[in-house]
């Protein structure tokens, strides 16, 4: 490490956050590394359950006070955390690809990602409403009304990690509601930095608690099965989330789930091959090929199947493999051995069935987890680079021959997050719209997430949507009250 490098993380708290103060865990602590090299960042805390509930406790006592805050007020916190953001973005960028491995360029991306959630819900604090008017018989007025559904649970994965934080903290906070969040144990480290920010901004003591811990399971089931709690949101793979679904049903929480994905990249007959090779290089090679919208299986009509492999196969062999930190790098490393270990495996399986490695497909010798980027043609359905949410900067494949194959081999998935669609054909285009079946759609863009839009899936990629005017809703209880007519 360098200098700065070294000055950034030895200026960092490492302890858990809870009622406005930073304290150690009960179960000592944990060791996180750059992935890139191995070294060793930091030692954080490590939380145990009892832990979690004294986060909890901060929470609940904080609600009420939190829930009268003028909306005016919990907006301008979050819209001074965001000032701060932007007045330390080269900061934050440095620490994500650090403890995350993503190249700089991407992490800086992710700054003014993150940084939009919490300027774009500074700005709906003040815009949560309700109705007024006559009951239709004329017995009455109704009056409908929302508050903060209360203290929150907010888990996020390792992948994003400033930009997940943000996308549940700011609504919560926003909402008026108070927030216990258990980050990802691989890359915790932006989160106790962003909670500092918070708190600079004039954040009140137990608004927002964080707890770091390597037993994540006895946490949370501390934390879902007190009453006290009444949100839950996770971002995180679906095995994961169905088993918290069963535990939050004990208390019946709201739920905000978003889980795995398997995106299509649909490239028909008539699309823009620069405009489909470009957007395939956005949504599979960002963050490294790991995230839960990055494009999973390439269906590829076989008039241009040949031509559009060729022309990625080229782009995907030019890409700079190295540590996030240093000038050109493309593609860094992969979060952990485990991750390598699943890419040579997935690889591995392609090729024994059929599969033809164009580019890439080792694990390069030397330090840090490094996967080349990859390129699979003819691969099937029955593959398990087709059937598995990747997670790596490996591209698959596949011909099809029709339209109606083109959607059925889309939809032939349990998941629904997002889907990637190239076609000149504006009417084709609005039917894809219509017939794919995820919760987002790319019509001829490699990239949908925006904090102005609703994120989210159908089918096991989750429930309930994040970012947009739908965001702080999740966060919400709708409340109704008749009163007499004043007209008798």
């Amino acid at each position: 490490m360098n200098a700065r490098e070294t000055t950034l993380l030895e200026a960092l708290p490492t302890g858990l956050y809870i009622d406005g103060k930073w304290v150690d865990g009960a179960d000592g602590t944990f060791d996180v590394h750059d992935p890139a090299t191995g070294e060793l960042l930091a030692r954080v805390a490590d939380a145990s359950a009892q832990d979690g509930l004294r986060a909890l406790d901060a929470a609940a006592a904080a609600q009420r006070s939190w829930a009268r805050t003028p909306p005016r007020e919990r907006g301008e916190v979050l819209r001074r955390t965001w000032q701060l953001l932007e007045d330390r973005a080269e900061d934050f960028a440095l620490l994500m690809t650090l403890e995350m491995g993503k190249p700089i360029a991407e992490s800086r991306a992710e700054v003014a990602y993150g940084g939009e959630f919490l300027r774009w819900f500074a700005e709906e604090a003040v815009r949560i409403s309700g109705r007024y008017g006559s009951a239709p018989e004329g017995r009455g007025l109704m009056t409908v009304s929302q508050r903060p559904v209360g203290p929150c649970y907010l888990v996020t994965p390792w992948n994003f990690p400033l930009a997940m934080a943000t996308r549940k903290v700011a609504p919560a906070v926003a909402a008026g509601c108070t927030a216990v969040v258990k980050p990802a144990e691989l890359t915790p480290l932006t989160t106790l930095a962003l909670i500092g920010l918070l708190t600079d901004a004039g954040l009140p003591p137990g608004v927002v608690n964080v707890v770091t811990t390597t037993r994540p399971e006895p946490l949370s089931d501390a934390l879902l099965s007190d009453r006290r709690l009444r949100k839950l949101s996770f971002t995180g793979s679906t095995r994961v989330g169905v088993s918290l679904l069963r535990k939050a049903a004990g208390n019946v929480l709201r739920t905000s789930m978003e889980l795995g994905g398997n995106a299509p990249f649909v490239v028909f007959e008539d699309a823009d091959l620069d405009r489909a090779v470009d957007g395939a290089v956005l949504a599979k090679f960002r963050n490294v090929g790991q995230a839960c919208t990055a494009a999973n299986r390439f269906l590829v009509h076989r008039s241009v199947a040949d031509e559009f492999v060729a022309r990625l196969t080229d782009r995907v062999a030019a890409l700079t493999v190295g540590r996030g930190t240093e000038d050109g790098v493309e593609i860094g490393p992969l979060v952990s051995a485990r991750a390598v270990e699943g890419s040579a495996r997935l690889v591995g399986d392609a090729v024994s069935r059929g599969a033809v490695v164009r580019t890439g497909g080792r694990a390069p010798a030397g330090p840090g987890h490094y996967f080349e980027p990859t390129l699979l043609d003819g691969v099937t359905a029955e593959m398990a680079v087709s059937a598995e949410e990747i997670f790596a900067p490996i591209v698959g494949v596949q011909r099809f021959d029709t339209e109606d194959e083109a959607v059925a081999l889309a939809n032939a998935t349990d998941f629904g997050l997002v889907g990637y669609v190239f076609t000149r054909d504006a009417q084709r285009g609005a039917r894809m719209m219509e017939l794919i079946e995820t919760g987002m759609l790319g019509l001829n863009v490699g990239a949908v997430s925006n904090a102005a839009a609703p994120f989210g899936g159908v089918k096991q990629s989750g429930l309930g949507r994040e970012g947009g005017a739908e965001g702080i809703g999740e966060y919400l209880e709708t409340t109704y009250t008749l009163t007499p007519s004043p007209f008798g």
